[in-house]
């Protein structure tokens, strides 16, 4: 049986649709090779992005660690500065007070806590810088107008107050004397007494009076004989009181210098005043360096920190 035959027609038909077939297979060959090749292109491109954006935040970083490294160092600089600012401060702080102090000893009168009975001699030329006249209400003798260093009276004013309150009644009967008027009254001693007025008058220049830091207290009973003093409520209350007023007794008994003296009280400050109370101590066996110490608050109103 023999096969059927193709018409010529339908061959040229069939290579035209091979011929498209294949067309249209390489067009979709090659746009698959075009968009593979794009995408290729875009990855490369996004990496190559990636990459670029991850050295920037790599420097970025770096340049973060360095900054931060920066303001640490600048930090701690700052803090070095500050503690050596603080530091010269201090410093400053204790110079300016060293200079106060210096200033405020130099204003200072460096007789006001020598010794003198029989140590140091005051010559005929010194008084107190200033001088103010005692209330007469505390003086034994009221037509006697006595005078005081006038800084000492603040505190003898608050002395007197302080024993009123607690019902006692001092009374004055001597304070500031000048050298003549020692003079006068040592003689007056001589006279009378003769060599023994020696273990209770100080010759002139040598008593704590002339300072004008000093007083003689009495009572009323007890009068200008000062016999019996150390007897009463008004000699009890001052051992007990009177360093808290920055006043001290110069001749306790059995002292190197002059009998008993229980009304014979000297300002010396609050300071060396507490420390002779509450060490049990004498003014005049304490060392002189000791006590000059003491001298640039002598007049301070409130005990020292320190004490």
């Amino acid at each position: 049986m023999e096969e059927p035959q193709i018409p010529p027609h339908s061959h040229l038909k069939i290579r035209i649709i091979s011929i498209s077939l294949l067309i249209i297979v390489l067009g979709l060959i090659g746009y698959g090779v075009f968009i593979f090749s794009n995408e290729r292109v875009k990855n490369i491109t996004l990496e190559t992005k990636v990459k670029e954006l991850e050295e920037a935040l790599r420097n970025s970083n770096d340049s973060l660690t360095r900054e931060q490294e920066d303001k640490k160092a600048l930090s701690d600089a700052l803090a070095q500065a500050g503690q050596e600012n603080e530091s010269f401060a201090d410093e400053l702080e204790k110079v300016e007070d060293e200079f106060k102090l210096l200033n405020k000893l130099t204003k200072t009168d460096p007789q006001l806590l020598q010794k003198y009975s029989k140590v140091y001699f005051l010559n005929e030329n010194y008084a107190p810088s200033e001088l103010t006249v005692i209330d007469t209400e505390y003086n034994y003798n009221k037509q006697k107008p006595l005078e005081i260093h006038d800084r000492v009276w603040p505190f003898l004013e608050d002395l007197f107050d302080a024993a009123k309150d607690d019902g006692i009644n001092l009374q004055v009967i001597s304070a500031f004397r000048s050298f003549g008027t020692q003079a006068v009254l040592k003689s007056g001693y001589r006279t009378t007494y003769g060599a023994g007025a020696n273990t209770f008058s100080a010759d002139q220049g040598y008593s704590e009076h002339q300072l004008g830091t000093t007083l003689d207290f009495t009572s009323q009973k007890v009068g200008a004989s000062f016999v019996g003093f150390e007897k009463t409520p008004e000699y009890t209350w001052l051992l007990e009181n009177a360093h808290n007023y920055g006043f001290i007794l110069s001749y306790p008994a059995n002292n190197k210098y002059y009998v008993f003296e229980p009304w014979h009280w000297r300002f010396v400050g609050l300071d060396l005043a507490k420390k002779i109370h509450d060490e049990n101590k004498n003014f005049y066996d304490l060392d002189q360096r000791e006590i000059s110490s003491y001298l640039v608050k002598i007049f301070n109103r409130r005990l020292s920190d320190n004490d």
